[in-house]
């Protein structure tokens, strides 16, 4: 559905001027990125601008958020060119093939988890996996950008590989490209604080043009990006086969992910900065949009991007209409500007693109995971060395794992506790953590906290055991308090059924207590309705006990 018909309809006309200002400053703030982007996916710099431009056409149609903004990004730049570098064979037609191609699959993916509507699916990879990602993307990139920065040559490898080589080799270093290089990152990391969510990188990049025109720095060794050709592509579907396609299949699912990621979690952020309402499934068709746009004029895969859409929120953008004023302002600089990019330096570049990792490294919140919990930590360091190890693609799959095996052992070991009288009331809470919680005698009232399930029931059946062996006097009534169970499958019912059995053989009565509706259904249906009195299953503790 076209969101577009939706707040278009109640456009107040006051929100024009903010619009028009938001999606100009995005636009210069987008061209730096749109080019060291390209770069790093291993393109030409208009692969940057066209991404932008037609995907930037596209996305605002459809999106529901209100200021996400579309455009290239660093992680999903590096995943393009790190992975097909090694599938290429060295021709750069068949390189930008293949990403349009990549594009294209991401769009197939995005519309297929439109119509499968599911949002959801983000969810699951948690942030704890991403942010350790994001840290080790942040590295690769490094990695690649520091030879441009002095003026070194670069390699092919991953990042202990690229590193290696940086330093064995700077005793070439070019001191001019070093001093530009360098002085183009310090300007951009001060302004970064200083005049924050403002263009500073494009007045770094027209500056650094200008100089390297007026003083040929190209004759002291110094290398320029070249001439970026004028006008725009026709669309035409990328020239790759079948088994080509099928090859790209990973890289193009790793892409949906990270893009489907960001875009989401910026999407949440600003849905609850302002009060409306996120629909994530909506955001998926966008994205597949945006791509298949891309795709076809020769570009990239992109996704909403985070710094991008912070500098829109900030430059007042009320609607999605600033996205279209940015794609405006990219289509007359790819028509009529581009002679202009001739004397970028290369170093000047790389200082915009390492000025933009700084961004993927978030050390408070790093330091906030450190703190509280070292095995969520230890998942995040996983993904890091995943990342630098494997290389990113491999890095974005074992991430996907790693989200799933951290839900999966959290589902798998619920927490099973005894529960106790509050003192003075009808209450019962855990005993270990309030030790002054009154036991009743010869009674033992033990809560699971969590769905029983086929995978987790021995671990329940076992805590069960242990507090009836170990309880402080044996006893008379085990009272299975469900409260906080809410829902059980087959397994999970037939071990409730079978600890009632377990408990009576041993001459321990059993009681259930506070169960919901959803786990009275289930073990009626598992034949537990005669055995278990589910009709006072509802009651709560105090009220089974009287």
């Amino acid at each position: 559905m076209l969101q577009a018909r939706k707040w278009l309809a109640t456009y107040d006309r006051t929100w024009l001027r903010a619009d028009v200002v938001a999606g100009v400053t995005l636009a210069a703030y987008m061209l730096p990125a749109a080019i060291g982007d390209a770069s790093l996916a291993g393109l030409p710099p208009q692969a940057g601008l066209y991404a932008c431009l037609f995907g930037g056409l596209a996305f605002w149609v459809l999106c529901s958020s209100r200021v996400t903004a579309i455009s290239v990004t660093s992680a999903l730049s590096l995943l393009i060119g790190a992975t097909l570098s090694t599938i290429d064979g060295g021709d750069p037609g068949r390189h930008a093939a293949l990403a349009a191609a990549v594009a294209v699959i991401v769009a197939a993916l995005g519309v297929a988890a439109y119509l499968l509507r599911a949002g959801t699916i983000v969810n699951f990879f948690s942030e704890t996996v991403l942010l350790g990602f994001k840290f080790g993307v942040a590295c690769v990139l490094a990695s690649t950008q520091l030879p441009k920065l002095f003026g070194v040559a670069g390699t092919h490898g991953d990042f202990w590989e690229a590193m290696g080589h940086l330093v064995r080799n700077l005793g070439q270093t070019n001191p001019v490209a070093l001093a530009l290089g360098a002085g183009a990152l310090a300007i951009l990391l001060v302004g970064k604080t200083a005049f924050k969510n403002r263009p500073v990188a494009l007045v770094v990049l027209v500056g650094a043009i200008v100089l390297a025109g007026v003083l040929h720095i190209d004759r002291y060794g110094v290398k320029l990006i070249g001439d970026v050709p004028r006008g725009l592509p026709m669309p035409a579907l990328p020239a790759v086969g079948r088994e080509e396609l099928e090859t790209l299949l990973p890289l193009a699912m790793a892409c949906f992910l990270l893009a489907a990621v960001e875009t989401s979690a910026i999407g949440r952020m600003f849905a609850s900065r302002h009060e409306y309402r996120l629909d994530a499934s909506q955001e998926f068709l966008a994205i597949g949009a945006s791509n298949l746009a891309a795709g076809l004029f020769g570009a990239f895969p992109i996704s909403g991007g985070t710094s991008q859409s912070l500098v829109n929120e900030s430059a007042g953008a009320r609607t999605p209409l600033s996205g279209l004023i940015a794609a405006l302002v990219i289509l007359i600089v790819a028509l009529f500007l581009t002679n202009l990019l001739h004397d970028l330096p290369q170093p000047v570049l790389a200082a915009i693109v390492l000025a933009a990792v700084t961004g993927l490294i978030d050390v408070r919140k790093l330091r906030e995971i450190w703190h509280f919990d070292r095995s969520e930590f230890a998942v995040t360091a996983a993904a890091v060395a995943g990342v630098l190890g494997s290389g990113l693609l491999n890095g974005v799959l074992i991430g996907v794992a790693l989200s799933i095996l951290l839900l999966i052992r959290r589902a798998a070991t619920p927490h099973v506790t005894e529960v106790a009288r509050v003192p003075g009331t009808s209450y019962f809470a855990d005993i270990v953590r309030h030790p002054e919680n009154q036991r009743i005698p010869g009674v033992l009232v033990v809560r699971p906290e969590g769905s029983i399930l086929y995978f987790n029931v021995d671990h329940v059946r076992d805590r069960v055991g242990d507090l009836v062996r170990h309880s402080a006097s044996p006893p008379r009534l085990v009272i299975l308090m469900l409260a906080a169970v809410p829902f059980l499958d087959l397994a999970g019912s037939e071990f409730v059924l079978e600890l009632q059995r377990t408990l009576e053989r041993q001459g321990i009565a059993f009681r259930l207590a506070e169960a919901r509706d959803t786990v009275c259904d289930a073990l009626k249906r598992a034949g537990g309705e005669d055995a278990v009195d589910v009709r006072t299953a509802k009651l709560s503790v105090a009220e089974a006990l009287a």
